[in-house]
Order: structure tokens, then C-alpha cells, then sequence
């Protein structure tokens, strides 16, 4: 389930207490990953939309306080808020190619209005999951990833010519080619601990090739205070929204919502890789991490500088390689990211970085971007409908990305917003997989209370599906066994856990609410079971039977018969509301004559 396997083994898991030293100097480790990216990221958006030093400096500064509050939020979790685990945060590169459009159709106030609404959007998604969860699919995530990933390689390119007017032709390409030699030779070589610091050793190199060619300029370096507070840009908020902001709103939308699918792939591999023995995957958490990006959207959009996104790759380095797992690091990284943001001669090091280093490192993240929207893609497989989603959005989003027909058809301002390949690409893949979800197969449903007084309706609604499916006698009851024994263990952890009162109901009704869906697949049916219970998760249960087990106590006796029912059981607890996803495998009448 996880990609760690070597290195360290977890000592610390994520509610265990460990030494205040241990958590800073992880912590400091930590701190490490994030802040090459932190301040690239930002210095590419805010150079490629032709904002001044002023505004660079204080968007470096504002990133780097906004990553620390974040990751020491996603530490904390409270109420629906924090996933209680290590989550490495910076600014989101996703958000450099709309960013520059925002720029530049109406200035920064309309790029802060733009993340300020969005961001009610990516708290909505997280308290909306178990709704929104068929819709913004990995199949929608990751073409719309690899869509970003394509648009803001031209950025990258731009910025290898970024340059003093007096500077040799060869070297911008020159230095940007030894940038990428020196990141792939790292990449390939570090191990350990060198891992962590393996960014900063490529620009280095990247650095030190543009001091041979005379373009390194150190007088930012040599002019910056060494601690304090950069001077404030005129920030603001577009009060009285024009036709640009409303036309690049569907533009930020998608992607926040696309950002928020990431965040959610992230936390669960973040979650498989925080504990000693696997364990299912507890989606509260996962909501909790959506919230606090959420958060840290706000702020990016009160302070002018980009959102913030969770990075499952880095968080994991970070734990592979110490072996802590606490949640307490997420603090520790705080403390020191806090520390150097106010260190203001260090912020003044990474910003003399010059143009091709910064354009070599984009070039290598996109890349990175394009193939984690791939692998996005293949993680739920691809079937024929899947394939013609990614083919027909990457297509149209590809070819009329900037194509003159949007201009025609919507005027060179307006066509020129709409026009973004991202945006179309994004709708596609989103509609067609609404339409799909709604056309593609035969559902059926059943509500009823969420009492064993409903075991009979329940009985007669499978029995009924498996006789429109001609299934054979053995087939139906097997469907007809699973939904009962579903319902029993959904039953027997409630009142276990809620002695006596699983009666109540969050909506003032007197029994919790039961909605059956039943999904026929090619010689398969699959039932989802939507209700609001709080009760332990079913999957962490079956995971500790075996066949070899004592004599079932009547605890588990559903348990038990429900595992030797179906196919598969995937259980998904969200805030407010359970799903279960049971597989039985069946057969017509025909196949057994």
C-alpha cells in the first residue's frame, strides 16, 4: 500500500509523543525539503507576471509564514480542521500559469479576489467529499494535471532567456542545461540523507555556472538586512468585479478543485505511510487536510502570493529517512520555516538565483507534474470509457489552448480568458464523466432506517436485482446473504459503540437513514451502503480475521460471514456519514446448464 520499505522503520507514529529535540531536528530536516520550492515557485509566478522586486520580496515572505502555519495546522487537527499528520506544505506551481493570466487581465487585486472566493470552494469540497467524490475522478485529476503541466512549460522556457541584456546567447541555455545535468545526476546517485538537501545541490551547480558567465548578481545579497520584515506592496481586492475576473473564475475553480482531488490523493498516501502496520484509510483526516488547504488558500489570496498544496513525495522522504512519524515534526518544521522567514539575508540567497537555474528547476517539476497526472490516471485502471475521456479532453484542451476560434466566437478579450486549453480540457473530462456516471449503468436504490426491521426490504431488493440479472439460486443468495450481513455489522458496531443510542439522528429523525445503491457490473454487482453511524472501520476489521482464527465470537460473526460473501469490502468514513462498498461476484442461469 505504501511506498516505504527501507531505510527507517516507524518508530514514532502519528499520535505518539516523541522528544521536543527529535521533532526540531526533523523538523529542521523538513524545513530543508520545503524551502527550495517555496521561493522558485513564487519567484517564477510573480516574474513571469511582471511584478516588480517589491512585490516578489514580500510574496517570498508571506509564502514561507502561510507554509509554516499550514503544516503546523495540518499537525494539530481540530474538530474537522488538520489531517494530525506530517504534511509538507508550499505554494502550488499548478497555479503559475493562471496566476500570470490574472496578472495580467486585471492586475494583482484580481488574482487575490479569485483564490479569496476559491477558497470557499476547497473548504466546501471537504466538507462535500462523500457528494463530490464521483465527480472530480483521478480520471478528471489527472488529465487536468497534465493539462497544467503542458501550459506552464512555456514559462519555464521563457525563463531560461531571462537574462542581463549583455549576456552571451549560449549562456541562458548553457546554464539552464547544467541545472538539469546536475539534477538527474543527483537524483539518480543521492541516497540517505542526501536525498533532503539534493534541490539545493543542483543549484548550486546551476549557480555556480552562471558565476562563470558573469550573470550572477550578488548585490541583492550584499544590500539585505539580515533579519526583518520586507516592505509592503499596495495589496488589495477587486471590490467591484469586471468581466475578467468572471471570465478567469471557471479557470480557478477547476483547478482548485483539481487541487483538492491532489490534496486528497496525497493525504491518503501520506496516511499508508505514517503507520507501522497498514490500516484503512480514515477519510475524516483526509477531509480535515482538504479544510486547512483551504485555509491556507485564504491567506495566499489576504496576502497576494500563491496558495499552498501538500506534497505526499516530500512528506514521505522525510519520514522514510528518519523514521518519524509524529505528528509533533509538523510543529518542528513550523518553528524553523518561521524562523528563516524573518531571515532576510538567506530569502535575499534564493532570490539572486538567476533566470535559467529557475527555469531548469520548472522544467524538471513540470515534467515530474505531467507523469504524477499520468499515474493518476492508471490508479483506478483504464477502461474504454476512461480512455476516451483522457483522449477527447487532452485533445481539446491541447488543441484549442490560445487557438483563434475562441476569439471568434467570443471576441479577442473574452476568447482570450476562455481560451485557456486547462479550463476546456477540465469541463470535458468533468462532463463526460457526470454523463457517463449517470448513463453508463442500470443503478438501482433503497432507503430505509437503519434497523434490522429492514432486513426484509432489503432482501427483496437484492432478490429482485438478481433476478433481472438472471443469476443463478447460488448467486442470489450470496447478493442477498452480503447486504444482510452488512447490515448486521453495521448494526453491531453502532450500538457498540454508541450504547443504546444509535437511535438518534443528526436531522432530528428518530433512526439513522440507510440508502442502498446497487451498481451491476459484467458478472458483478456492486452495493453501496450510505449511512451515518460511528462505528470502527469495517476494513481495519477484516483485515485481522484470517481463516485460521478462533471459533467466532457473535461480535464477528457478520464479519466473518460478510468476508466469505463478497468480493471486496471497502469501508470510507467521512464527517457526518459512512460508506460501504461491498463487490459480490455473480453468474446467469445460463452458465451453469
Amino acid at each position: 500500500m505504501s511506498n516505504r520499505r527501507v531505510e527507517q522503520p516507524i518508530q514514532y507514529e502519528p499520535e505518539e509523543a516523541c522528544p521536543p529535540l527529535v521533532a526540531l531536528a526533523v523538523g529542521f530536516q523538513g524545513a530543508v525539503l520545503v524551502l527550495a520550492p517555496t521561493v522558485l515557485n513564487v519567484v517564477i509566478s510573480f516574474r513571469a507576471s511582471g511584478l516588480d522586486d517589491t512585490y516578489v520580496t514580500w510574496a517570498v515572505f508571506a509564502a514561507m509564514l502561510i507554509c509554516a502555519a499550514i503544516t503546523a495546522l495540518q499537525a494539530l487537527r481540530f474538530h474537522r480542521f488538520g489531517a494530525g499528520h506530517i504534511v509538507l506544505a508550499w505554494p502550488a506551481a499548478m497555479y503559475i500559469a493562471v496566476m500570470v493570466s490574472a496578472v495580467d487581465a486585471g492586475g494583482p487585486e484580481t488574482f487575490a479576489s479569485l483564490l479569496v472566493i476559491c477558497s470557499l470552494i476547497q473548504i466546501g469540497l471537504a466538507w462535500w467529499l462523500p457528494a463530490m467524490r464521483r465527480i472530480v475522478t483521478p480520471v478528471v485529476s489527472g488529465t487536468v494535471t497534465m493539462l497544467l503541466a503542458v501550459s506552464i512549460l512555456p514559462i519555464a522556457f521563457d525563463s531560461v532567456q531571462s537574462l542581463p541584456a549583455d549576456a552571451s546567447t549560449i549562456s541562458g541555455p548553457a546554464i539552464a542545461a547544467a541545472t538539469l545535468v546536475a539534477s538527474v545526476i543527483v537524483t539518480l546517485r543521492a541516497s540517505g540523507r542526501w536525498r533532503l538537501v539534493a534541490p539545493f545541490l543542483s543549484l548550486l551547480v546551476g549557480s555556480a555556472v552562471a558565476a562563470a558567465f558573469g550573470v550572477l548578481d550578488g548585490d541583492r545579497i550584499a544590500n539585505a538586512d539580515w533579519f526583518g520584515v520586507p516592505e509592503l506592496p499596495d495589496l488589495g481586492f477587486e471590490l467591484s468585479p469586471g468581466g475578467e475576473f468572471w471570465a478567469l473564475l471557471p479557470s480557478f475553480a477547476i483547478l482548485t478543485l483539481v487541487l483538492g482531488l491532489k490534496t486528497i490523493s496525497d493525504g491518503v498516501v501520506i496516511q499508508q505511510g505514517s503507520r507501522r502496520r497498514p490500516r484503512a484509510i480514515d477519510f475524516r483526516r483526509i477531509q480535515g487536510i482538504v479544510s486547512v488547504n483551504g485555509i491556507g488558500m485564504l491567506l495566499a489570496g489576504l496576502a497576494t502570493t500563491l496558495p499552498t498544496m501538500a506534497n505526499a513525495s516530500y512528506s514521505l522522504s522525510l519520514i522514510n529517512l528518519t523514521g518519524v512519524a509524529a505528528r509533533r515534526v509538523g510543529f518542528g518544521v513550523a518553528v524553523i520555516v518561521l524562523f528563516l522567514a524573518f531571515f532576510s539575508k538567506f530569502a535575499a540567497v534564493l532570490l539572486t538565483i538567476p533566470g535559467p537555474v529557475v527555469g531548469a528547476f520548472l522544467m524538471l517539476a513540470m515534467g515530474m507534474l505531467f507523469v504524477s497526472g499520468w499515474q493518476t490516471i492508471l490508479r483506478d485502471g483504464l477502461d474504454p470509457r476512461r480512455m476516451l475521456v483522457v483522449a477527447l479532453a487532452s485533445a481539446l484542451g491541447l488543441g484549442l489552448h490560445g487557438h483563434p476560434i475562441m476569439d471568434d466566437l467570443f471576441g479577442d478579450e473574452l476568447g482570450g480568458l476562455l481560451g485557456n486549453g486547462v479550463t476546456i480540457g477540465a469541463l470535458v473530462a468533468i462532463v463526460m464523466t457526470v454523463l457517463f456516471d449517470l448513463f453508463g449503468s442500470r443503478r438501482s436504490r433503497l432507503e430505509v432506517t437503519l434497523d434490522m426491521a429492514s432486513l426484509p426490504a432489503i432482501d427483496e431488493f437484492l432478490s429482485n436485482l438478481a433476478s433481472s440479472l438472471t443469476w443463478d439460486d447460488r448467486s442470489a443468495l450470496r447478493l442477498r446473504s452480503a447486504g444482510e450481513e452488512t447490515l448486521a455489522t453495521l448494526l453491531v458496531q453502532d450500538d457498540g459503540q454508541d450504547n443504546g443510542q444509535a437511535d438518534a439522528n443528526p436531522d432530528g429523525g428518530e433512526h439513522t437513514r440507510l440508502r442502498i445503491v446497487a451498481r451491476p457490473q459484467p458478472m458483478m454487482v456492486e452495493l453501496e451502503f450510505v449511512a451515518t453511524t460511528r462505528h470502527e472501520n469495517i476494513e481495519d476489521q477484516l483485515a485481522y480475521l484470517t481463516e485460521e482464527a478462533p471459533i467466532p465470537t457473535a461480535d464477528d460473526l457478520s464479519l466473518r460471514l460478510l468476508w466469505y460473501h463478497a468480493a471486496a469490502v471497502r469501508h470510507q468514513k467521512f464527517h457526518g456519514v459512512d460508506i460501504v462498498t461491498v463487490q459480490v461476484e455473480g453468474a446467469p442461469e445460463a452458465a451453469r446448464t
